[in-house]
């Protein structure tokens, strides 16, 4: 019999939203009338902007044709998309990231979890508290790291605790790691960091030879102009950080997949010898040996948001769930409900009342007013008594939603 990788019985039994999703199907079961509003997947609600549908079906009708047809694309990700994404996320805003450093995937969630795949096991890394469960579980499931302790934490993992006390903002480890997780804006919190503790970050990684795994997924959200939208504004960071974005929630692509990851030219790692390895390079050898490249009709539809008119749509479309997102934001705040993020990203992070835990908050509002968040301890102890809800539903479910907890 076939032995099995023992670090995927670390884990919990289930994913965070399998178990969310799990419970509701149960509530559903027995009470078949009732009206769920989802509110805690961070799934889009609004079809995709109609520059995107237009560049996909031209290029649907390109692969009808034997002259323009389309096979096995670079892994890389086509050059048209790259050039685009280097022209107007990094040049137009005095930033030195050539496409060459940019690769196209199919979202930015798989590159976070797979990138750790080209650190050595030994990596010591460092991870907020509460965080995006795919950081931590992909390194768990990687073994590289120690058991699960009873307090929730995993033994040999750098936690940054993110409370209200330092308005969820993680301090510099007083150690040395040789990974770090930052995610801005956050998920969950839906906060922010702000230049100046970038600097310091980009300061410990030089001092520590360490690198930044800086995961922007929700930079177009950014609505203050004294918060970064890539790391790289930030002085010396091309030589210790990897940043992550994605097209799901700018364009609205969970459902088509499409994101990419940029490595600097200047980003390096070392071998057991102490010789310096281009990052880009075995990122590059990863993806041509795992990764066969986005579909071609889908990065014709990541280009098309590359122009004016689709600039205009992805504004409106990114407007259209921040003001859902205000919506809920004043509607608890009416009701003396404490909240953080909502103005710079696209999730609200709740205080629970009278510090009941967040389980029993999600079973609360299910059972209550059959609407559904996201417990914020699914996402570490330090999320234990806070809530995520997110501003993805549409206008109508989330102005319902508001009424009924209001009414409540």
């Amino acid at each position: 019999m076939a032995l099995i990788n023992e670090n995927y019985q670390k884990l919990s039994k289930n994913y965070l939203f399998s178990e969310i999703a799990r419970r509701v199907e149960k509530f559903q079961n027995e009470n078949p009338n009732a009206k769920i509003i989802r509110l805690g997947i961070g799934d889009v609600t609004q079809p995709l902007p109609q520059v995107c549908i237009d560049a996909m079906k031209k290029a649907v009708e390109e692969m009808s044709d034997a002259k323009t047809f389309r096979g096995y694309g670079p892994e890389q990700g086509y050059k048209f998309l790259r050039e685009k994404i280097a022209e107007y996320n990094y040049k137009r805003r005095g930033l030195k990231i050539d496409s060459e450093e940019i690769f196209i995937s199919d979202g930015s969630k798989c590159d976070c979890g797979n990138i750790q795949e080209i650190f050595s096991i030994e990596s010591k890394i460092a991870i907020a508290d509460p965080v995006y469960p795919v950081y931590l579980d992909t390194n768990v499931m990687a073994g590289r790291t120690g058991e699960l302790k009873s307090d929730g934490h995993f033994e040999g993992v750098v936690y940054l605790p993110c409370t209200e006390e330092n308005n969820f903002s993680p301090s510099i480890p007083d150690e040395h790691v040789d990974l770090i997780y930052l995610c801005s804006p956050n998920n969950p919190t839906g906060t922010t960091l702000s230049k100046d503790t970038l600097k310091k970050w980009i300061e410990y990684a030089k001092e520590n030879e360490a690198i930044i795994l800086y995961d922007a997924a929700y930079a177009a959200y950014i609505t203050e102009k004294n918060i970064p939208q890539s790391i790289y504004e930030i002085e010396d960071a091309e030589e210790c950080a990897i940043e992550f974005r994605s097209f799901s929630k700018t364009a609205g692509f969970t459902g088509t997949r499409c994101g990419y990851v940029v490595i600097p030219n200047e980003l390096f790692g070392k071998n057991k010898f102490g010789e310096k390895i281009l990052l880009k390079d075995l990122w590059l050898r990863r993806q041509t040996t795992k990764f066969n490249g986005t579909a071609y009709i889908v990065q014709r539809g990541a280009e098309a948001i590359y122009s004016e008119e689709g600039q205009k749509q992805i504004k409106n479309l990114v407007g259209y769930y921040m003001e859902n997102a205000k919506i809920i934001r004043e509607g608890f705040e009416k009701i003396g409900m404490k909240t953080y993020g909502g103005i710079n990203a696209p999730y609200i992070w709740l205080k629970t009342p009278k510090n009941i835990s967040s389980w029993e908050f999600f079973d609360k509002l299910l059972n209550e007013v059959n609407i559904v968040g996201t417990p914020g301890a699914g996402f570490g102890p330090c999320g234990e008594n806070y809530f995520r809800l997110t501003a993805f539903g549409n206008r109508e479910n989330t102005i319902e939603a508001m009424n009924r907890i209001k009414n409540n």
